[in-house]
């Protein structure tokens, strides 16, 4: 009798591990690509790291020309200063051509209307940063247009997913299985986190780079300024 107690209780308790291990959802570990190329997510996810990629191209392209304009060579406008001052004006002109900044081409232009009334000298010289700072902020306003359009995409990739799952859900009767449902809205989310991310770094990176060219205009402005007191300092 006892003998078959205890086989009766090794037999419920074998039956109680299956049914637990039936019940129980094998946890699978996430990781960046399988987040990223899960199936239903790839149609979204592809075009933001495109984007990603773009933004990081432009980011570190401007950055390093930003930085190459931001160089503050005082020993160039102190050598402009005595080319014109000891009237040598071809090697001042020679100066500025071949130094390949926004500052030099300015001072390049002031040179060419020497003679000219000093209103008319500024304006050239204002014109010419207008365009140089034109040329430093290319690129910007794709990276502001990116990341503004990046969470839209993700939020898009979403809705698209919420609906595919509701609608699975609405076709399958009492069939609905709880798990794949969960499946579909967490796959759905992948693309609002993804399109975050890039629309977050894109933020930062145009602020950055905004920041930097705003430096590089008060820089231009002060040399500017510099080099129009000296054609009103008298000859000697």
């Amino acid at each position: 009798m006892l003998q078959l107690v205890l086989l009766q209780t090794e037999a419920i308790a074998q039956n109680t591990v299956e049914a637990v291990e039936n019940v129980v959802p094998h946890t699978e570990k996430l990781n960046l690509w399988s987040l990223l190329f899960a199936r239903g997510t790839i149609e979204i996810t592809i075009p933001l790291l495109i984007f990603m990629g773009i933004i990081i191209y432009i980011f570190i392209e401007r950055f390093l020309t930003l930085k190459n304009a931001m160089k503050d060579d005082s020993n160039f406008m102190n050598n402009i200063r005595d080319f014109i001052l000891n009237d040598r004006l071809d090697s001042a002109i020679s100066l500025c051509r071949n130094t390949n900044t926004p500052l030099s081409r300015m001072i390049e232009k002031g040179l060419t209307r020497l003679g000219k009334p000093l209103n008319d000298i500024s304006e050239a010289i204002n014109n010419v940063g207008q365009l140089e700072v034109a040329r430093l902020e290319k690129g910007l306003g794709l990276v502001a247009t990116l990341s503004s359009l990046s969470p839209m995409l993700g939020f898009l990739g979403t809705v698209t997913g919420m609906i595919v799952a509701f609608h699975s859900m609405a076709n399958s009767g009492n069939n609905l299985e709880i798990a794949d449902l969960a499946g579909g809205i967490y796959t759905a989310l992948i693309t609002t986190a993804s399109g975050l991310v890039v629309g977050i770094f894109g933020y930062l990176f145009y602020n950055i780079l905004v920041a930097r060219v705003s430096r590089v205009v008060v820089l231009l402005e002060a040399k500017a300024t510099e080099f129009m007191d000296l054609l009103h300092e008298p000859v000697k």
